[in-house]
């Protein structure tokens, strides 16, 4: 059905995709390629929001060069846009492009798009093949398609541990379990999640900033949103975590006074916690694609324990805590073994000194 050119093609619209990993939010990721007699045209990415979209900025670059595009292909790795958003529809753009034929790997979860935009294409004569590279396009967005399809994020938990899955010692210290490489790792993804969050418990002992530090964006870094869990409401405003803003989820009783820029959010579930499932749904309202959780034991256990953790990102350093030392995740033992909780290993890697593994839900 697809050429090796058309593959490679493809490959190289995914490429350019990841250039807006850490800023497209709460768009999806898309990446186009403008090709006509084996000739790449214009390339194109996701701009911020509000910005132009892959096939958008392809056509733009192409006209900034002078290049015709009647009579093209366009490769692009999500299919184009029907609607008027903050942007014009990206169909329309092709349309008025003079395109001849349109490559895309999958159609788009979101139901204001769903196959209109393919529609639209096909009844302007333009010539639609869907599905190439479509398992590659769907990790690139999978938290995006996750939200579209349930109304909540993907949700990650990374934790750093050592080899018998301790995260720290009794007394609380933690920091450095792992080496600069993992580290460096983490922040990472903490840069392509649209918002971080942690508990209050974390914020009280180790009172972390929750910033993306030391990662190099191809447009200015964007900070993730903040969001604290508070079940106990005790949180201070001098906490890092808070400057600059955040939304705080609380339970019954809430926290006072942490300043203007701090959204305090009670989802209480009537046993003076916090509702897990309704603060997610809540989270992905505010069009969060990916969560980054980074929290203790006492909030990644509770939320394993629901099923509402998606994918582990667990960095294991050759060290051994002993067994006072702090947990990963606060679990009851399960009556049977075949009763455990199961994940499957999604990919395996070793960083600097440690071992990285991504793990999600069998």
């Amino acid at each position: 059905m697809f050429s090796a050119i058309d593959a490679a093609h493809m490959q190289r619209a995914l490429d350019l995709a990841t250039l807006a990993m850490n800023h497209a939010t709460p768009n999806p990721r898309v990446g186009c390629v403008m090709v006509r007699d084996g000739a790449v045209l214009a390339e194109g990415f996701t701009q911020r929001p509000g910005e132009a979209h892959a096939e958008a900025a392809a056509i733009r670059n192409a006209r900034a060069e002078g290049v015709d595009l009647r009579g093209a292909t366009a490769y692009v790795t999500l299919e184009p846009c029907n609607h008027f958003g903050r942007t014009p529809p990206c169909s329309e753009a092709l349309i008025e492009a003079g395109v001849a034929r349109v490559v895309a790997a999958m159609q788009d979860p979101n139901p204001i798009v769903g196959g209109k935009g393919f529609a639209r294409l096909r009844d302007a004569g333009i010539e639609v093949r869907v599905g190439l590279l479509e398992h590659a396009a769907t990790e690139l967005n999978i938290g995006f398609f996750k939200r579209m399809k349930t109304g909540r994020p993907w949700v990650r938990c990374k934790v750093a541990a050592s080899l018998d899955g301790r995260t720290g010692l009794a007394d609380g210290q933690s920091q450095w379990i792992t080496g600069d490489a993992a580290r460096l790792d983490g922040h990472h993804w903490r840069a392509r999640a649209c918002a971080v969050l942690t508990g209050s418990g974390t914020v009280k002992h180790d009172d972390p900033a929750m910033t993306v530090r030391g990662v190099e964006t191809v447009l200015p870094l964007r900070q993730p949103l903040r969001i604290v869990f508070d079940h106990l409401g005790e949180l201070n405003a001098d906490a890092r975590v808070l400057r600059g803003g955040a939304l705080v989820v609380c339970g019954a009783k809430a926290p006072i006074n942490l300043g203007k820029d701090v959204e305090v959010l009670p989802l209480p579930d009537g046993r003076g916690k916090i509702d897990l499932s309704a603060a997610l749904t809540e989270i992905g309202a505010r069009g969060v694609n990916e969560l980054h959780v980074e929290a203790g034991a006492r909030l990644m256990g509770p939320m394993v324990q629901a099923g509402l953790v998606d994918e582990l990102l667990v960095y294991l350093a050759p060290k051994l805590l002993g067994r006072d030392a702090r947990e990963m995740f606060s679990l009851p033992e399960p009556l049977k073994l075949d009763l455990a909780l199961q994940f499957e290993f999604h990919d395996v890697l070793r960083i600097g000194g440690d071992v990285r593994m991504i793990l999600r839900k069998g």
